[in-house]
């Protein structure tokens, strides 16, 4: 109720690491989302820097550990808290970290493409079947999963293949 929502567009800046915390998994990976800003004579120059843990439990888990990697775009929402603890040292600290509720890639920045997987009752609980003609297919947005694996490409119109 009075969480914090928040959305963070950025890059994935380490390696995703996941864990069991009691009979649950977590996948957790920091995002850093840079500004920039126009200089009086007309050149980039770098701004503030953002930077976030971002915990993934359920399904989030497995659609983000096979999708996503270091140095990716990506857009994540979700609720924000800090977080503080004592260093090494003794010196008490404090951290953003969010708990995801949604991750995709930026596809303004990469190229990604989508496969769905099968769910798990989908066909025994009546739920609509895929369209053969079409990738997508049509499901409740509460049922359908997906996975897929994002890719930076340089240049969108040359054609680069895409790796699943």
């Amino acid at each position: 109720m009075f969480e914090t929502p928040l959305t963070v567009v950025g890059n994935i800046v380490n390696d995703l690491t996941r864990r069991r915390v009691g009979d649950q998994e977590v996948l957790k990976f920091r995002v850093a989302s840079n500004s920039r800003r126009r200089a009086a004579d007309g050149t980039w120059e770098p701004g503030n820097s953002l930077f976030v843990t971002v915990n993934c439990w359920g399904r989030l888990v497995s659609g983000v550990g096979a999708s996503l990697g270091k140095g990716l775009p990506v857009i994540v929402t979700g609720h924000v808290h800090t977080s503080e603890y004592e260093d090494r040292e003794g010196v008490r600290r404090s951290s953003l970290e969010m708990r995801a509720t949604a991750v995709g890639p930026d596809l303004s920045r990469c190229i990604a493409r989508v496969e769905k997987t099968a769910s798990s009752g989908s066909k025994a609980a009546g739920g609509p079947t895929p369209d053969p003609e079409s990738e997508a297919g049509t499901t409740d947005a509460d049922d359908a999963e997906c996975s897929g694996r994002a890719e930076t490409a340089p240049d969108a119109a040359a054609g680069l293949p895409l790796s699943a």
